[in-house]
């Protein structure tokens, strides 16, 4: 569906997405980081929303030092392209080692995601 997401990482995220809206408290890990090999933007996304499969929630980061927790389109993130022209591409050996929560926490003092 998404070349930027597997079908694995979409059943997960999905399945995320449904437990937010059951537990506000709901911090998981994230379930996939995307990036820019050309540039600084970066997303660690933990959930899409199921009544709407492309929007995805998670840490976002557009490398001018400010990343925020938010929402962000899946089909204009395949829109994007950096500086040389290169689309946004998946981590393939990304492997999430804490909750979102900590991520975020850990990225506003550095003012970058930071894995």
């Amino acid at each position: 569906m998404n070349a930027l997401i597997t079908d694995e990482q979409r059943v997960l995220l999905l399945a995320n997405g449904r437990e937010s809206l059951q537990n506000p408290d709901f911090d998981p890990p994230p379930v996939v980081k995307l990036f820019t090999p050309d540039a600084s933007a970066t997303w660690l996304l933990t959930e899409i929303d199921p009544d709407d499969h492309d929007h995805a929630f998670g840490l976002c980061d557009l490398g001018l030092g400010a990343p925020e927790l938010g929402w962000v389109s899946l089909q204009e993130l395949m829109t994007v392209r950096g500086r040389l022209g290169l689309p946004v591409e998946r981590d393939l050996h990304f492997r999430a080692e804490k909750r979102l929560s900590a991520y975020a926490q850990v990225a506003r003092l550095a003012g970058r995601i930071v894995v």
